[in-house]
């Protein structure tokens, strides 16, 4: 023994074990992997045994062993190992781990609670042994919960139809807040730490069937991650970290609390719900801290809510709390939502109230926003109107007392031992009645619920796999294992007494159920955490969420409700317009383009009017566009009509001129007859121009565009055939012509409606083909409707134009050809001059109604039909009526027939 070495390392959070016991002789070693097993011959063996610390490494034992030497190795709690040569038994190294309340039972439960909220002593440096690490700080709600697995366990040993003729025992230990103490209690509850083992084997099984606890999401994996290579069952009440849901790292973890995935998604929803779209986060610097806040941060960028700084800190990190608290200072956020644990918000709580900072509507998680710890005369002004998440609660009841419970509830020493932390004695005169804290608070009933469940699942766990039946016990046999109460727990399925439905999904997640709760102050003053809604992840996606209809406290108290956005929301008529490098929620109104709008407001875009619509001038309503047409009712058109109506009333002036002086030579002299149809195809040149104006229909499309060639070519025919008839008239006075008998009035008649007949077969196949119909033109404003008549065929269209322009060519050469044939009256210079006329305006009218837009491109084709009409009007018939009317003595055939000289035209 004088010659044992012994070595341990803990490097890279994994147990690295090398044990050597050298004596002199002959020696043989062996390499031993995680296992257990022996060496050597049957007279002289040597077991070996190596627990695994974590799974991510294997666990190494070397041992040089001299024949007839028996070494026993075990690896127990954080390293804590002994090594005996030739010994019957195994004596733990170190000292045990005492339970804080314990009970014998045929089947054990072990629980761990953070009793105490810190561990005092300093630090370990790993350059000494560490020294025993002492837990202060009462925490009256973990002593509750701990009363709470007691009580439970106690109803369940009374009842008869849970588990008949088995008795449930306990061993609680209490974690100090601490990953190591955490660890520890696992250890313990699984190896059960008594002082000497005389089994060597290690074969037997864990001390307890499932573990309760722990509170902390980060104590949590580390207890889940001890005790799951050995299948132990571990149902927290109170540690949400979503990532305690992979089942390929936590195969054996359960909860009676619902996931964060739920809650922090709630959360972004509760914010989303109050118009709040800028906030601030602050977050524990923990598992449950760090996985919360990520999944709001995702969810919130989801509903459009930016976050303007996302911070985090320790308890254990005082500067770090100051520095989140100048972050809080700085920040232009009013709502910060804080997903951070109960101690941290102690610490956080305590910054700001030294600081004075309020006015901050604070949004909880369920591990703070019902705690009555955080109820001090102070703590309203910063903490009033918090709005947040709380797990439904039951009624259930409550136990006993502790040494330590009774002293720091009422502040005074049990024993008169000068260790307490309390001068003044007990008088055994306090009342639990009268006690106001954590433990007696009935809103904190909601986590001591969860812990009640805990138990019962573990209950029904074994129910179930003990096959027991009431009044007739337990079929099999008590020794269960723990992995077999784990595939319990899997199909666990039962309603509590209270009516509440208790079961586990694939991730060991119970239904998520939460209750929105506000503070608010009640009628006597005190500090109210009252539901004002709730969310249940079961119901259909719309449904989850509800606000109930009641009055509601906000940022320290008030009775109005803050405003946390970057930017203020953009009215109707508006579209946000995001600021280079700024998140989306800060941005700029900008007001919506012509042709659209916006109807609600924060729109991220504008919407286009339908073809036929265009925008307000607030940019928040389509409506119709002005549709756009040469009416009788405006200026324009009244004027076109005044000149349309005086040329016919003028033409039909004339005709009845004519008309009383048909006898007389000037109007006998060329062809009367073709006087009297030029009139009367000039008179409907002239009401056809009435078909342009008024609202476009299918009727009157097709006939103002017919109509208008008709004519037209109708009086083109007379002219031309006037024109020739001059012309024919003196070549037939050359000796020895006869071109008149060729060309007489019959003839002439004929020509006229050969002419007209080659326009109106155009029409007919012009209308037959594609006819001419009433179109809505929107290119040429965006504002307006222009109604039209689409000419359907634009060869139609040039055809009849260009026949018309055709003919008008060949009676302007012919007559420019007659312009010097001497006679006194010649009319083949006011056919001249009239045709001249006739072929500008309709020359100019091209160019000016392709580029006319609108109604005026009808109101220059209207012109280009009255000027032109006036001009045949007036040089052909004014001379005529000057005659008639003021010089009847020229009217004689003998004037008409005397020579004049030539003159040039």
């Amino acid at each position: 023994k004088q010659d044992l070495d012994l070595a341990l390392e803990i490097k890279n959070r994994f147990l690295y074990l090398h044990v050597q016991v050298a004596q002199p002789g002959v020696s043989r070693e062996k390499t031993v992997h995680y296992g257990r097993g022996s060496y050597g011959d049957p007279v002289h063996q040597c077991s070996y045994s190596c627990l695994e610390y974590k799974q991510h490494s294997e666990v190494f034992c070397t041992s040089n062993i001299r024949t007839g030497m028996h070494v026993q190795l075990a690896v127990l709690a954080l390293g804590a190992f002994y090594v005996t040569a030739q010994s019957p038994g195994c004596q733990l190294l170190g000292t045990a781990v005492m339970s804080s309340f314990s009970q014998e039972g045929h089947i054990t439960i072990g629980g761990v609670f953070f009793l105490h909220g810190e561990t005092g002593g300093k630090q370990n440096q790993f350059t000494a042994e560490p020294a025993n690490m002492h837990c202060q700080g009462v925490n009256f709600r973990a002593f509750r919960l701990a009363q709470t697995m007691i009580f439970t366990i106690e109803e369940i040993n009374n009842r008869t139809d849970i588990l008949p003729g088995v008795t449930l025992g306990y061993k609680i230990y209490d974690t100090c807040a601490s990953v190591t103490f955490s660890v520890r209690s696992a250890m313990a509850l699984m190896n059960g730490y008594e002082e000497m083992w005389t089994d060597t084997s290690c074969s037997r099984s864990a001390a307890v069937k499932a573990i309760i606890g722990e509170s902390g999401s980060t104590n949590t994996i580390a207890i889940v991650t001890s005790v799951g290579p050995f299948h132990i069952p571990v149902i927290s009440h109170l540690a949400t970290c979503a990532c305690l849901s992979d089942r390929k790292k936590y195969s054996n973890f359960f909860r009676t609390i619902p996931s964060d995935y739920y809650q922090s998604r709630a959360l972004a929803q509760l914010v989303k719900h109050f118009g709040w779209t800028w906030v601030g986060a602050v977050r524990s610097d923990s598992d449950y801290g760090n996985s919360g806040m990520a999944t709001f941060v995702e969810a919130a960028n989801q509903e459009g809510i930016c976050i303007e700084y996302s911070v985090k800190f320790h308890r254990t990190e005082p500067e770090k709390v100051l520095k989140v608290v100048e972050v809080i200072k700085r920040g232009t956020a009013k709502v910060v939502v804080a997903f951070v644990a109960l101690l941290e918000m102690n610490s956080l709580l305590e910054q700001l109230t030294v600081q004075n900072i309020t006015g901050l509507q604070l949004i909880g998680t369920e591990a703070w926003i019902t705690a009555s710890s955080l109820v001090r005369p102070s703590s309203y002004r910063i903490l009033g109107g918090s709005i947040g998440f709380a797990v439904t609660g039951a009624k259930i009841s409550d136990n006993a007392f502790l040494k330590d419970f009774w002293e720091a509830a009422f502040q005074c020493s049990v024993t008169k031992e000068t260790s307490s932390n309390y001068k003044t004695p007990c008088t055994g005169s306090e009342s639990l009645t009268e006690l106001k804290n954590q433990y007696t608070d009935e809103s904190e009933i909601r986590i001591t619920n969860n812990v009640y469940k805990a138990v019962y699942a573990v209950a029904y766990s074994l129910h179930s796999q003990l096959e027991c039946m009431p009044q007739k016990g337990c079929a099999k046999n008590l020794q269960t294992e723990p992995w077999q109460v784990l595939d319990a727990l899997k199909k666990v399925n039962f309603t509590l007494r209270t009516g509440e439905r208790v079961f586990f999904d694939g991730n060991g997640d119970p239904a998520a159920k939460y209750e929105v709760v506000n503070w608010q102050l009640g009628p006597n003053g005190a500090v109210e955490f009252k539901a004002v809604g709730y969310y249940d992840a079961t119901l259909p996606p719309g449904q989850q969420f509800v606000m109930s209809p009641v009055d509601m406290a906000w940022a320290g108290g008030q009775k109005q409700k803050p405003t946390s956005v970057c930017s203020e929301s953009c009215p109707s008529g508006t579209r946000k317009a995001v600021r280079r490098g700024k998140p989306v929620c800060c941005y700029d109104c900008v007001p919506c383009a012509e042709g659209e709008i916006s109807n609600k407001t924060d729109s991220n875009d504008c919407i286009p009017c339908d073809l036929e619509y265009w925008s307000n001038e607030k940019r928040d309503r389509c409506v119709l566009k002005t549709v756009e047409f040469l009416s009788f009712e405006e200026v324009m058109g009244i004027v076109l009509v005044i000149f349309s109506l005086f040329g016919t009333c003028l033409t039909v002036l004339v005709a009845v001129v004519f008309l009383a002086h048909k006898n007389t030579p000037i109007v006998r002299a060329n062809n009367s007859e073709l006087s009297f149809l030029l009139l009367f195809s000039l008179t409907l040149c002239f009401l056809c121009s009435l078909t342009f104006i008024g609202r476009p229909s299918q009727w009157s499309c097709m006939l103002r565009h017919t109509a208008f060639g008709v004519t037209f070519v109708l009086c083109i025919s007379c002219v031309l055939g006037k024109t020739i008839v001059v012309l024919m008239a003196f070549r037939a006075t050359l000796p020895g012509s006869n071109v008149m008998k060729w060309f007489g009035p019959p003839q002439q008649r004929l020509s006229v409606l050969a002419f007209t007949l080659i326009q109106v077969l155009i029409c007919v196949l012009w209308l037959t083909l594609s006819p001419p119909f009433p179109n809505k033109n929107m290119k040429y404003y965006k504002d307006k409707v222009i109604l039209e008549c689409d000419v359907g065929s634009a060869v139609g269209f040039w055809a009849v134009l260009g026949y018309i322009g055709l003919l008008s060519l060949m009676c302007f050469v012919l007559a420019f050809l007659a312009r010097k044939l001497p006679d006194n009256f010649n009319e083949a210079k006011f056919i001249t001059f009239s045709m001249l006329i006739f072929c500008a305006v309709w020359i100019t009218f091209i160019p000016a109604y392709v580029s006319s837009p609108g109604k005026f491109t009808v109101a220059v084709e209207i012109f280009a039909i009255l000027a032109s009409s006036y001009g045949l009007l007036f040089f052909i018939f004014t001379p005529k009526c000057y005659i008639i009317l003021l010089k009847p003595e020229f009217n004689s055939k003998k004037n008409l027939m005397s020579k004049m000289p030539n003159k040039s035209l």
